[in-house]
């Protein structure tokens, strides 16, 4: 079996196929809707909420290297994609939890407030759904 982590691309091990590829869709319509959110937010109304706005641009990072680790494939990306799942559920309940405790402190929703309820609950779905994936793999 050929070593993964230094595999070339055609010789790297597909994370990307049957629910994978689900996984890696999912991803990428989060990159694109937490990137185009923080995004105007921060270029337009930056001073109303900079928390907010700035934990939902390092949000749309998480789910950007996520969905490129997944993309890359190789031991290697699997596991820097599981760690990446497990470090944006932690952050999703951090902030989901801190929401809710304190909503006066997020005078805006980010990517992750309330759990995710305005992404219906996809920022703490897909993490956990990634993990498992990657886990399997």
């Amino acid at each position: 079996m050929p070593d993964t982590t230094t595999a070339t691309p055609a010789t790297r091990k597909r994370l990307v196929s049957g629910p994978g590829l689900l996984l890696v869709w999912l991803y990428g319509v989060m990159v694109v809707g937490a990137v185009s959110r923080s995004a105007y937010q921060i270029s337009t109304e930056f001073d109303r909420a900079p928390l907010a706005y700035s934990l939902s641009a390092a949000a749309a990072l998480v789910y950007a290297f996520i969905t490129y680790s997944l993309v890359r494939g190789g031991e290697r990306a699997r596991k820097a994609a599981l760690v990446c799942c497990a470090a944006e559920l932690v952050g999703v309940l951090a902030v989901g939890a801190w929401t809710l405790a304190r909503p006066e402190a997020f005078p805006d929703a980010t990517v992750w407030s309330d759990f995710g309820m305005g992404y219906l609950f996809i920022p703490v779905i897909l993490p956990i759904t990634g993990m498992l994936w990657l886990r399997k793999r």
